[in-house]
């Protein structure tokens, strides 16, 4: 019988993409809107329906874009008005907008004034009576949110490739070769691969390590390869913004990337460790940020100096400089040769920018000697408790830590859940004009109740997925242990450069004082071997 009513009913029909590329082709290379159309088409043959008039809209985001600003929309309105067709017809209910304060109310707009609103995947949408209209609000808004993630989610053709472990194309990163796959694209055009050349990877090898493990800075790598005789894969010198991009290039530890895409790691195509690499982009993104105030890692490892950069003034907080005296004086080792005295200086006191009462200077060998003796202490406190003892007194004290953050996230987020069910419970009351709310006010709460209850769950499942990592908890603490000790027997011998990053891996802040008192925080999860050392007795 129904079937028998709806035969003969006029059809508008809109389809609408969110940008201009959507118009011509979807993620599948199938064009978009022709898509739309076409399953517009067959859903009216199917029904029985007569489509008398079809509007597109060509790269208008329904999350920006309002329904009171959509040319098309508005026109499909004005002929609803004037009762120009009986059924307006969608590929799907976000086609019409996303927004999610405002779409369930055009599309009860429309059934208000006589036009009965269909998606060809999720039938008609009805307010018949305040069930429906409290379900379809609530299932926008739902869907408003789903919709956010999944055109995160969405992968390009090329995002794929990428994750299936194939190179996107272009030119090999230095370090690789181009070798043929034996495959060929869609278009007939062959596949490359990328291929390790030993040659260029001994090159990219130095560079990290150099970056690293002695805190060389970019141009100072590419004047040492320069130097050596090594040359870039044009022939030319190397230039600092070449060495720049191959610390922050990915494909070094065999993963490929395209945009968010990320392939699985790739033994074949791993020319450093995933762990050098994140300590290169550790030291990267901390000496890019010149105004930070505390530096772990020094700019540079340049100069006899080993806490440049990374020393305050305890009584005014500026950080301190270095300078060399004018003054020459005769070298207590070798009588023949004269030196410069070199100090830290307080450069808010120097330059009368703050009301320092501390020492205008310290000199570093004084300063610089405090410290190498303070870590030597250190690791000789380590080296005599066995590693067991050690880990595990620390793992007990994180996983204490981590209960508490558990406790304190899981609260906030039931709180704000709390608070979301009640905003939902006024919808019944926006229906029948009985809430303090507006309908697109409501609309707007419930969004951002919504957005922070996501935060706050996600901080609440990233602190129970931190509680529940008992072993990788144990996993890192033992591989810090390792690396301490590491650079405990390797300390002796060290290069300065060397001695320096190692100061600073283990030493996040100095802040010094009149007569060289010292106040040292640790960057180290192993504090507990800093506590108790007498740093007057060992400056004395």
């Amino acid at each position: 019988m129904e079937n028998n009513i709806l035969i003969g009913t006029r059809v508008d029909c809109l389809y609408r993409v969110s940008t201009d590329k959507q118009v011509d082709y979807d993620d599948k290379s199938q064009a978009d809107i022709p898509m739309q159309r076409r399953e517009c088409h067959r859903f009216c043959e199917k029904m029985g329906w007569t489509i008398v008039h079809e509007e597109q809209e060509d790269g208008v985001s329904g999350h920006k874009v309002r329904a009171e600003n959509r040319d098309k929309l508005q026109i499909i309105k004005e002929r609803a008005k004037q009762g120009k067709f009986d059924i307006l017809l969608v590929f799907m209910f976000d086609r019409i907008g996303r927004i999610a304060d405002e779409t369930p109310f055009v599309v009860e707009w429309f059934v208000k004034n006589g036009i009965r609103v269909w998606s060809t995947q999720e039938g008609e949408q009805r307010f018949d009576n305040h069930t429906d209209k409290l379900t379809n609000y609530i299932r926008f808004w739902q869907a408003d949110g789903e919709s956010e993630k999944t055109s995160i989610r969405t992968k390009t053709a090329l995002g794929q490739l990428v994750e299936d472990g194939g190179f996107k194309g272009g030119l090999a990163p230095y370090g690789y070769d181009l070798v043929k796959s034996g495959r060929f694209n869609k278009r007939k055009h062959e596949v490359f691969e990328l291929a390790i050349n030993e040659a260029e990877a001994a090159v990219v090898r130095i560079i990290f390590d150099k970056y690293v493990h002695e805190g060389f800075g970019a141009q100072r790598i590419a004047t040492y390869l320069n130097n050596l005789g090594y040359r870039a894969r044009t022939g030319k010198m190397w230039h600092h913004a070449s060495i720049r991009g191959i610390i922050c290039n990915l494909t070094y530890t065999g993963v490929l990337r395209s945009g968010e895409s990320r392939s699985q790691t790739l033994p074949h195509l791993q020319i450093i460790t995933p762990e050098l690499f994140e300590a290169a982009q550790h030291i990267r993104t901390s000496r890019a940020n010149s105004a930070e105030q505390e530096r772990r890692v020094p700019l540079n490892t340049r100069g006899q100096s080993l806490l440049a950069g990374n020393i305050f003034c305890g009584h005014c907080g500026s950080r301190l400089s270095l300078t060399t005296s004018g003054k020459a004086y005769p070298c207590k080792d070798d009588p023949g040769r004269v030196v410069k005295r070199v100090r830290y200086i307080c450069y808010g006191k120097t330059r009368k920018q703050t009301e320092c009462d501390g020492q205008t200077g310290y000199t570093v060998k004084i300063l610089d000697g405090i410290i190498d003796k303070l870590v030597r202490q250190i690791f000789e406190r380590m080296k005599a408790v066995p590693k067991s003892e050690v880990v595990n007194v620390r793992y007990r004290e994180k996983m204490e830590e981590r209960k508490s953050l558990l406790a304190s996230v899981r609260a906030d987020y039931t709180k704000a859940a709390a608070d979301l069910d009640t905003l939902k419970g006024e919808v019944i009351k926006a229906i029948h004009g009985e809430s303090a709310f507006s309908q697109s006010l409501l609309g707007s709460l419930i969004s951002e109740a919504e957005a922070k209850c996501a935060e706050l769950k996600q901080n609440y499942e990233a602190a129970q997925a931190a509680y529940d990592e008992v072993q990788a908890v144990l996993a890192s603490l033992n591989a810090q242990y390792d690396d301490i000790i590491s650079w405990a027997e390797m300390y002796d011998t060290a290069s300065f450069e060397a001695k320096k990053m190692i100061v600073n891996c283990l030493i996040g802040r100095v802040e010094v004082y009149r007569d060289y008192k010292l106040h040292i925080d640790f960057n180290i999860d192993f504090y507990q071997f800093s506590l108790g050392l007498d740093i007057m007795t060992i400056a004395a």
